[in-house]
């Protein structure tokens, strides 16, 4: 395969597409003017530049709902994209449409390694990379007879639901880009410490040939979790207080911030956003002027909206039509850490959030990279740590608390109790009608935890009936899996007495009651997936797939991990079916191998 142009250092990535227009990022070498031509479309954006970084957003507008057309790119009037030679299919824009079906895929979690013996034998098989190749007729996939593997069309949308980057933990590839830079003896050693390394870690996740296909032609929308910026980013105020007191942690989450601004958040704008976005505005306002750097400007702005979060929101909601609303919710960034009044979300945040949860769609998607509805062990270990730091057993039990969140992780909703209370409640009344018209489901999408699973919750304690489905669909990790013994305690927590237990400790320290409880339809399952979603009226689909090696471990074919599906009137299938197959599965994934000690 002949390579992109020099010019064209990254991307194309079509990011936001709706019914009449659609958003290309691309990243180029030098300054320039980038078009885009589809059809008798065109639209041209000279780059803007960002710490001697060139960037460009090309917005075509006035497209025909429901039409997918082939597409180009052009640097200068110079054609570099679809490169010549490639032996994947022309990359296209398709438009959305009222009324037609909509299919999302999500996940969230994956490292950038060789697709190699040696990368698949650490990481396992990229699910991405895996599902781009079949997509692009490049394999077989495991069963050619599976619809859900060979689809019809491409989804509406992939949502990449956090760790799309690990700037903590580096692969090979960064280090040696790190170690020709600086001494890693030196703070922050092999860690990220400024744009520039940044834009080195995005370049690594974006340009394996497969996956910029696949991100050239599937819209896609993004949010961080912790490993975008650091391991447990926001747990609590002793370890926000214990990072800003190194001399490195201003500089990571600066950069962070600020790269995530340009690298992922800006597509994931509407029009109409990106016409109201402070940022977007400098972009307008200096874009085609070589000689202006946006970097001061967005170093600035990052370390404003670190300081005071309410100053700028990172989440957002796609609308599709009444078929659909998605609410993408920003559990890292927004966090209130005064042990006093401590929240996932700040006041701000859920007065946004709480507008946004209504009903008078068919489905009310809830993209969060923190699992709502953990394992009900998981859950309740993570209440009870909270209130134990919280003094629930005095000055002792508190440091023991704070060393104990810290140490396993538990800073996920319930670790938080008044937002998830708070939360809870809302998606209740949302399923109940009492905030419009209830939708057949209100699911919430997530990644995250290096496992996957669905939940099916109910009122507790006599609450109001409901008359949606409310789901907890989970799918982690894209290419990233779990060492043996951390699948081995995953089920541990999932099953058995560990959630009664973690229950009566949770009490103990007068944790209150949550308003649902809930219980696994299907899972946990380890494998590195990719999940997708099909909506159809009040019916649901959803399916995980994984790459496995037959014979060439750089083209692995498609596999079908599970799936789960409410029926043509919304009704999910019976429980009782799941419990022995579930049990079999966790005991036969937790002993495999075949994946690295974490």
């Amino acid at each position: 395969m002949t390579t992109p142009d020099d010019r064209l250092l990254l991307g194309p990535l079509l990011r936001y597409v709706d019914e009449t227009s659609a958003a290309i990022w691309v990243e180029t070498a030098a300054p320039a003017t980038v078009t885009v031509t589809r059809g008798a479309a065109s639209a041209t954006a000279p780059t803007f530049v960002v710490h001697d970084h060139h960037y460009a957003l090309v917005e075509l507008d006035g497209l025909e709902p429901g039409t997918t057309e082939a597409y180009s790119l052009a640097i200068d009037d110079d054609r570099v994209w679809p490169p010549a030679g490639s032996p994947f299919p022309d990359p296209v824009i398709a438009t959305l449409e009222a009324g037609r079906p909509l299919h999302l895929s999500f996940g969230s979690c994956r490292t950038s390694v060789s697709h190699d013996e040696k990368g698949n034998k650490t990481h396992g098989v990229d699910a991405l990379r895996a599902w781009a190749l079949r997509v692009a007729g490049q394999v077989e996939a495991a069963d050619p007879s599976d619809a859900d593997l060979d689809p019809d069309r491409l989804p509406d949308l992939v949502l990449f639901l956090g760790d799309q980057v690990y700037a903590d933990e580096t692969t090979d590839a960064m280090r040696e880009f790190i170690e020709s830079r600086r001494d890693i003896e030196q703070a922050p050693w092999t860690e990220l410490k400024d744009y520039e390394e940044y834009a080195h870690l995005y370049k690594l996740a974006w340009s394996d040939p497969a996956n910029r296909w696949l991100l050239s032609t599937v819209p896609s929308a993004m949010i961080f979790d912790d490993h975008d910026i650091r391991d447990d980013w926001n747990t609590s105020m002793d370890w926000r207080r214990e990072m800003e007191a190194t001399s490195w942690w201003h500089g990571r989450i600066v950069s962070g911030l600020a790269s995530y601004w340009v690298y992922q958040h800006l597509g994931n704008l509407s029009p109409a956003e990106r016409e109201k976005d402070e940022v977007y505005a400098q972009v307008l306002a200096h874009r085609g002027d070589a000689e202006q750097d946006l970097g001061p400007f967005l170093d600035d702005f990052a370390d404003r909206v670190d300081q005071q979060p309410q100053t700028y929101r990172w989440s957002y909601t796609r609308d599709f039509d009444t078929q659909a609303r998605l609410v993408v919710v920003d559990s890292r960034a927004a966090r209130k850490l005064d042990p006093d009044d401590r929240a996932l979300l700040d006041d701000d945040e859920a007065a946004w959030l709480d507008e946004q949860l209504r009903g008078d769609v068919d489905h009310l998607l809830i993209g969060t990279s923190l699992p709502f509805l953990l394992a009900r062990g998981l859950h309740h270990l993570e209440a009870f740590s909270e209130a134990l730091a919280q003094g629930a057993w005095g000055e002792r039990g508190g440091r023991a608390g704070e060393k104990l969140r810290q140490l396993v992780d538990l800073e996920h909703w319930g670790a938080f109790q008044t937002s998830f209370q708070q939360v809870a409640r809302q998606a209740m009344e949302v399923a109940a009608g009492k905030r419009g018209r209830a939708p057949s489901t209100v699911t919430f999408l997530s990644g995250d935890v290096h496992h996957s699973y669905v939940s099916e919750a109910r009122p507790s304690h006599g609450g109001p009936a409901l008359r949606s489905t409310v789901l907890q669909a989970v799918c982690s990790p894209i290419r990233n899996p779990l060492s043996r013994n951390m699948r081995f305690a995953t089920a541990v927590l999932s099953y058995g007495v560990a959630g009664p237990m973690g229950r009566l400790a949770s009490k103990s320290a007068r944790v209150p009651d949550a308003p649902l409880t809930w219980t696994y339809a299907e899972g946990p399952w380890f494998d590195n997936n990719l999940a997708f979603l099909r909506l159809a009226g009040p019916s649901l689909r959803m399916w995980w797939v994984t790459g496995e090696v037959v014979d060439d471990h750089d083209r692995p074919r498609l596999a079908k991990v599970e799936s789960y599906a409410l029926d043509e009137d919304g009704n999910p299938p019976p429980r009782e079916r799941f419990v022995s197959k579930v049990n079999r599965r966790v005991r036969r994934r937790a002993k495999d191998d075949s994946v690295r000690e974490r």
